[in-house]
C-alpha cells in the first residue's frame, strides 16, 4: 500500500487491511516521503518501532529506502520510509521487493478492504493455475459510515459530483471490467485492488516507473510477454470482492485525476502500438486495444467537436431539428440506460443501499451527469491526451483527500 501525504485515511485504510480474513498475510505500507503526518499517525496507532529489513533489489526502483518499521509487539504489519521519488510505481516497487508472499495485493491507501475481500479475489488463482492477475470491484466510499476501517453502513453522497462517480464506478467494475473479463481480453486491473502473481511481476519487470498508468501497463505488459513465450496464462475480474475507496470531493481535485488517467492511457497505448490490430496478441491486440484508442482516448475529441460543428449545423439550416432532437434523445437516453443497468445489477446483486431514497438519488445522477458533467469530463480527458501529446511530465500529483467520514445515522441527521 503505497502512501504519499495520506494522514486523514492511512490508519483506517491501515486498520482495514490488517483485519482482512486471510491464512497468512503481511501488510506493507510504503511511506513514499510524506510531508505530511503521515508516519506519525501510523507509529502512533501501532507502536511502530524500527527494525531490520533487508529488501533486495528484484525490480527497478528510485528512491532511496530509509528505514522499515513494526509494531513494538510484532504483528503482520511493515512500514518502510523512503525517499519520494513522484512516482507511485516506485513506491509499489520497493513493496513488491519486500514482500514474501507468492501473491501480491496492490492497494491504495486511500482503500478499505472488506473481510472476506482477499479470500473472493484470490479464489480464480485457486480454481485454474494459469491465473496470474486478478481485480476486484471498487466502489465509493464518499458519505458511508465508516468504523475502524469497516464500512458498516452504506449511503449515498450528498454532494452530486461525488454522486456521478458513485455511479461511474459501478458501470466501469460491474459492467465493463466484468464484461472484458469474460471476453479474455481484461486489459486494466485498477491500481487500487489488484492481487498478481509475485513472481510474474518480477518477471515481467515490476511496475513501469515512467508511466502514469502503472496499473494497465502492467497488465498490458503481462499479456504482450506471455504470447511472445507463447504460454496459456490468464488474468481475470471477480465482482464480488469489494473494496471502498474515497473519490475526489471537488471538480478541480477530479480534473486533476482523470486528466492524469487519461494522459496514462495515452502512454500505456503508445508504449504497447506494437501490439494493436496485431493477431499475434489475439483479443488483447484485435479487440481491447482498439477500443481503448477508439473510444476512451479519441472519443472525446469526437464528442467535444460534434458540439460546435451540430451548433453550426442548425445555424445554416443543415441539420434537420426534429431528427436532431431525436438522435440527442436516443444517446442521452442510452447514457441512462447504461447507469440504470448498472445499478440493477446492483441491486439484484448485492443489494449495497438499503434505503429506497439512495436509489432515488442515483436515478437522478443517472439523470444530471448526462448534461454538462459528461461534456466536462471529456474536456478533462482531451486535456490529459494534449499533455501526452507535450509530454509534460505530472508526477503522482497532490490529491486532496477529505479523509473517511463517520455521519450521524439518518435519524440522527434529521
Amino acid at each position: 500500500m503505497p502512501a504519499f501525504n495520506e494522514e486523514l485515511s492511512i490508519v483506517e485504510s491501515t486498520h482495514a487491511m490488517l483485519a482482512v480474513k486471510y491464512p497468512e498475510f503481511e501488510v506493507i505500507v510504503v511511506d513514499d516521503g510524506s510531508s505530511d503526518a503521515t508516519f506519525e499517525r501510523l507509529r502512533g496507532a501501532f507502536d511502530l518501532v524500527e527494525v531490520e529489513r533487508v529488501i533486495p533489489n528484484e525490480v527497478p526502483t528510485m528512491g532511496r529506502v530509509l528505514s522499515t518499521h513494526a509494531p513494538a509487539g510484532g504483528g503482520q504489519l511493515l512500514v518502510v520510509r523512503k525517499e519520494n521519488a513522484g512516482r507511485r510505481a516506485d513506491a509499489l516497487n520497493v513493496a513488491i521487493n519486500a514482500a514474501r508472499q507468492p501473491l501480491v495485493c496492490m492497494v491504495d491507501a486511500d482503500s478499505l478492504l472488506e473481510e472476506e475481500s482477499l479470500l473472493r479475489v484470490v479464489k480464480p488463482f485457486i480454481d485454474d493455475p494459469r491465473v496470474v492477475a486478478t481485480g476486484g470491484a471498487i466502489r465509493a466510499a464518499n458519505g458511508s459510515h465508516v468504523e475502524r476501517g469497516r464500512v458498516v453502513d452504506v449511503t449515498m453522497p450528498r454532494s452530486w459530483i461525488e454522486r456521478v462517480q458513485v455511479l461511474e464506478y459501478l458501470r466501469s467494475f460491474l459492467l465493463g471490467r466484468t464484461g472484458w473479463s469474460r471476453l479474455g481480453a481484461l486489459l486494466i486491473i485498477s491500481g487500487a485492488f489488484g492481487v498478481f502473481r509475485r513472481d510474474i511481476v518480477v518477471e515481467a519487470g515490476g511496475l513501469d516507473l515512467e508511466t502514469l498508468g502503472e496499473d494497465a501497463e502492467l497488465v498490458a505488459r503481462i499479456h504482450g510477454m506471455v504470447r511472445d513465450q507463447k504460454r496459456d496464462l490468464r488474468v481475470g475480474f471477480v465482482a464480488e470482492p469489494v473494496c471502498w475507496t474515497e473519490v475526489p470531493h471537488s471538480s478541480k481535485v477530479l480534473a486533476r485525476q482523470r486528466r492524469r488517467w487519461s494522459q496514462g492511457l495515452a502512454e500505456v497505448l503508445w508504449k504497447h502500438r506494437r501490439m494493436m490490430l496485431n493477431p499475434r496478441y489475439g483479443r488483447i491486440g484485435l479487440l481491447a486495444l482498439p477500443y481503448y484508442f477508439l473510444f476512451e482516448l479519441i472519443g472525446p475529441i469526437v464528442e467535444l467537436s460534434g458540439l460546435p460543428v451540430v451548433a453550426l449545423g442548425f445555424a445554416f439550416g443543415l441539420v434537420d431539428p426534429p431528427f436532431a432532437l431525436l438522435f440527442a434523445a436516443v444517446a442521452l437516453g442510452y447514457g441512462m440506460f447504461v447507469s440504470l443497468s448498472a445499478l440493477a445489477v446492483e441491486e439484484f446483486s448485492f443489494r449495497r443501499y438499503r434505503r429506497w431514497r439512495d436509489l432515488a438519488t442515483a436515478l437522478r445522477a443517472a439523470i444530471v451527469e448526462n448534461v454538462g458533467y459528461r461534456q466536462l469530463h471529456a474536456w478533462w480527458r482531451l486535456q490529459g491526451l494534449w499533455r501526452f501529446i507535450r509530454r509534460q511530465d505530472t508526477g503522482w500529483g497532490v490529491m486532496t483527500r477529505a479523509g473517511f467520514t463517520t455521519p450521524a445515522p439518518a435519524d440522527e441527521a434529521a
